[in-house]
């Protein structure tokens, strides 16, 4: 049977998050005088970095509410304590320069406009509706979509199967008619695999060596290469040269 739908993982698969940050970062911490705190501005950077993810992490598992996520990595970065306001202005201030560095990987319209007839799409996001709706409005997409779910208001994550199977419920299809595209092998890529989906890994570094793909999910280096994938849809006995 053939793939009707693909759901997208925003970040990182539609989105450059991984540039805005680190740009957006870059000139807050310019902007605040901030650039060499912790010895040099790749540094800071670094840090920002795994802040953000230990802190998501505590919001994913709902340790902590969304706004708090972000005051705490303010806090953390700053080394003091701040009243919740000023923490808030402080991040204000760096989506400011986030936002303004906010970008579409270049493959993804030409995709998007190939499957635009064949296949109906959704959104499926670590995130909270709130961020990833205003994203993709400004990125110009969120038309692209019929619906838009996110971990933050569905209290169910990937890799977990019910954050998978939410979104074919969405969609009113059964998971073998689905395909999930996103960045992370595991999260992302066995994640919606063992759900049942047709899982599509994008890994747009190209496959590093210390990288171990898990079963599953097919591999792919560029979106440019998704419309041959779900027309052969290996899962079912046609020839795959992704992996």
């Amino acid at each position: 049977m053939s793939i009707r739908a693909v759901v997208w993982d925003v970040d990182d698969t539609l989105f450059d998050y991984s540039t805005a940050d680190r740009e957006g970062m870059r000139a807050h911490l310019a902007a605040e005088g901030l650039l060499d705190r912790y010895g040099g501005p790749e540094r800071a950077l670094a840090r920002w970095k795994d802040l953000t993810e230990r802190h998501w992490t505590r919001f994913s598992a709902g340790e902590v509410s969304f706004e708090g996520q972000r005051r705490d990595r303010v806090r953390a970065f700053l080394e003091r304590p701040l009243p919740d306001a000023e923490a808030d202005t402080w991040f204000e201030r760096y989506l400011a320069h986030y936002e303004a560095v906010w970008a579409l990987f270049p493959d993804v319209l030409p995709v998007l406009d190939v499957l635009a007839a064949s296949h109906r799409h959704a959104v499926l996001s670590n995130s909270s509706l709130t961020v990833q709706d205003r994203k993709l409005r400004a990125l110009g997409v969120h038309h692209r979509f019929e619906t838009i779910l996110c971990a933050a208001e569905l209290g169910v994550s990937k890799p977990e199967a019910r954050a998978f199977l939410a979104a074919c419920d969405a969609l009113s299809l059964p998971p073998h008619q689905v395909a999930y595209v996103g960045d992370h092998p595991e999260i992302d890529g066995r994640g919606a695999a063992e759900a049942g989906l047709l899982s599509v890994w994008i890994d747009r570094l190209g496959g590093s060596a210390t990288v171990v793909v898990p079963p599953g999910p097919h591999r792919i280096v560029s979106l440019s290469e998704l419309p041959a994938l779900l027309r052969a849809d290996s899962r079912f006995g046609a020839p795959s040269t992704f992996g």
